[in-house]
């Protein structure tokens, strides 16, 4: 059966690193998946702020 360059390095390399699999996954989870967000708490959060002046950097003495 004809196996293409990619898919035989591919095996080569998973056979090399059994591991890498579950390390893909583990920097997957650190990037993409997040905890759901709490609606509450994100709207307490947005009420909390401080508001900005238009121009960070004068300031009325």
């Amino acid at each position: 059966m004809y196996q293409s360059d990619i898919t035989q390095f591919l095996q080569q390399l998973k056979a090399q690193k059994p591991t890498l699999e579950a390390e893909q996954r583990q920097g997957r989870s650190l990037l993409w998946d997040k905890r759901p967000v709490d609606l509450d708490e994100a709207e307490r959060a947005k009420q909390s702020r401080v508001q900005q002046s238009a121009y960070v950097y004068y300031q009325k003495f």
